[in-house]
């Protein structure tokens, strides 16, 4: 018969051929007409056939065949032995007093547990993977674009140079080049990670319908399920980091390469708690890098606030408040543009606050150098995060995913490291170099974290320590020549910039030093300051120094 011009034939009987089906067998899976069941019957005395009409096919359980009594079938399931077992396994003794199920019933249990984790693998974990690789590649889109940008920029001032600067042009430009492929070959291998797990999901995903299709008992009951567990273990999240081109100007052709301008470091993150199921969050480092901004020529003094007590530390609520702590067991909160108190906060133990600094969502935290413990305010009321044995805390500030670095010192006045928290939870420490030898002395007192996730730290004993993300030394500034008033380099507060400057007070000269990511020194600003040592910066790169001898804090603009 031609199917091209015939109607659909209707299905026939699979013993006789000829008449049409009525029946179906569902032991043996074969379509019968009326006149052939008895004869396919007693075709197979062994087995137990179960006949129903065509319409209820596949209906009736396929009993798994037991594997002591060939020709019986197992109706029943021991749930202490986890096996199918038949009426003449039951009538032995080896089950005796066993908790015994219908088989049925363990069936509907097991795809009912399969069906969730269908439905989790199709309704969650398969999405969240799709979500997390469209992320990715929308990063790899904007990183091309943002190096395009920095490209452009880069030739738009070379032009202003002369002919004797093109190959460093060039130079500089390759090394972007080579940046961007280093990353973009880092997301693509991350996206291709993610991809190969996104098929063997889909691959798990067919595999469990599969499995809910049939109704081969002993085939679900062979059905090894899969842990779907390390599926729910979603990747990091990759953050890229650009560098920055800082232009410079000309004055002898001999320091053209400096002064042309540099790139700093770009960098590739993880952040394994980047991602959430069915959720992607786009963290702040992982968004354009912000303008490019320049020192202004004279610093300059916007306003200047009295607080009456001596002041150590200064820590910005928002850019319209905040708080200070000095020599005084109290904290206080302070309006920038009235210079009016606005709240005042007792510590918890009576104890003159060692370090102030304002989290992610705005609570004050502080540390307790009587009492050992770190410390956080929350709508007035006082709670204990952290609680030392043998190590005392000194400064503390908090990071850009949340974490607070806290710098600790041993009780015997030893030993000095570094130590992220995470909540209550110790995550790292930092304390030696690549040779074994101490990054800090007892001396350090105040900490930052740079933009580019540097962890810098003002060494009292005369350097600005500042370390990778890892805890890797990149470098220490120790100070520059021609100092103000020509002392040793007396480093006490720190903070950064937008532009990943590193500030850091400096209080036997009366001034703040600045220098690049990279530690090399760019300017001082004085603005008659005297006795600098709290330093913050806020989201408009304010600088607020906090003067211990004039009770006081300025606020100076420095950058364009």
């Amino acid at each position: 018969m031609d199917p091209c011009t015939s109607a659909q034939d209707v299905m026939r009987c699979d013993l006789c051929e000829t008449a049409v089906v009525e029946m179906h067998c569902d032991t043996c899976l074969i379509n019968l007409c009326k006149a052939c069941v008895g004869e396919h019957m007693i075709s197979d005395e062994s087995k137990k056939h179960e006949i129903v009409k065509f319409s209820l096919r596949k209906t009736t359980p396929l009993y798994p065949a037991c594997i002591s009594h060939v020709k019986e079938r197992c109706e029943m399931y021991c749930n202490k032995c986890d096996i199918p077992v038949c009426v003449t396994c039951l009538a032995s003794d080896q089950h005796l007093g066993h908790k015994l199920l219908k088989t049925v019933q363990v069936l509907d249990n097991k795809k009912e547990k399969i069906t969730k984790e269908l439905a989790e693998l199709n309704e969650t974990i398969y999405p969240t993977y799709q979500d997390i690789a469209s992320d990715v590649q929308n990063k790899m889109s904007q990183l091309k674009k943002e190096y395009g940008d920095l490209s452009t920029a880069i030739t738009k001032h070379g032009e202003d140079w002369h002919r004797e600067i093109d190959k460093l042009v060039k130079k500089l430009k390759a090394e972007v080049d080579e940046m961007k492929n280093t990353q973009l070959q880092t997301l693509q291998k991350h996206l291709d990670e993610i991809n190969k797990t996104m098929s063997d999901i889909k691959d798990e995903i067919d595999s469990f319908n599969t499995v809910i299709d049939s109704n081969e008992i002993s085939e679900i009951f062979k059905f090894a399920s899969v842990n779907i567990t390390r599926y729910k273990n979603i990747p990091e999240k990759i953050l890229p980091y650009l560098p920055k081109f800082t232009q410079g100007r000309i004055q002898r052709r001999k320091e053209l390469g400096k002064l042309f301008g540099t790139l700093s470091s770009s960098s590739l993150n993880s952040d394994e708690h980047g991602y959430s199921m069915k959720t992607t969050h786009k963290s702040p480092e992982a968004g354009s890098s912000p303008p490019v901004k320049q020192l202004l020529d004279e610093p300059e003094t916007v306003t200047t606030m009295k607080t009456e007590c001596s002041l150590y530390h200064a820590a910005c609520l928002n850019d319209e408040e905040i708080w200070t702590s000095g020599d005084e067991k109290t904290m206080k909160l302070f309006s920038i543009s009235q210079g009016s108190l606005l709240k005042s906060i007792r510590t918890k133990s009576g104890n003159r606050p060692y370090d102030i600094a304002v989290t992610k969502c705005r609570d004050l935290i502080y540390t307790d150098y009587i009492d050992s413990t770190v410390n956080i305010v929350k709508n007035e009321k006082i709670e204990e995060v952290i609680r030392l044995q043998n190590w005392i805390p000194k400064g503390v500030c908090s990071t850009s995913s949340g974490d607070l670095l806290v710098i600790m010192i041993s009780d015997d006045r030893k030993q000095t490291k570094v130590v992220r928290f995470s909540g209550s939870t110790e995550k790292q420490s930092i304390q030696f170099d690549d040779q074994g030898k101490p990054l800090y002395s007892s001396d350090s007192d105040y900490i930052s974290e740079n933009r580019n996730l540097d962890i810098c730290v003002s060494d009292g004993a005369g350097a600005v320590v500042v370390v990778n993300q890892v805890g890797k030394l990149r470098f220490r500034y120790t100070g520059h020549t021609n100092a103000p008033k020509n002392k040793p380099f007396h480093p006490r507060g720190i903070t950064t910039d937008s532009q990943s400057h590193i500030l850091t007070a400096d209080n036997n000269n009366d001034c703040v030093h600045i220098i690049d990511q990279d530690g090399q020194f760019l300017r001082y600003i004085e603005c008659g300051l005297n006795n600098p040592i709290g330093l913050c910066t806020d989201t408009y790169d304010n600088l607020f120094v906090a003067e211990c001898n004039k009770d006081q804090v300025k606020k100076i603009k420095f950058l364009q």
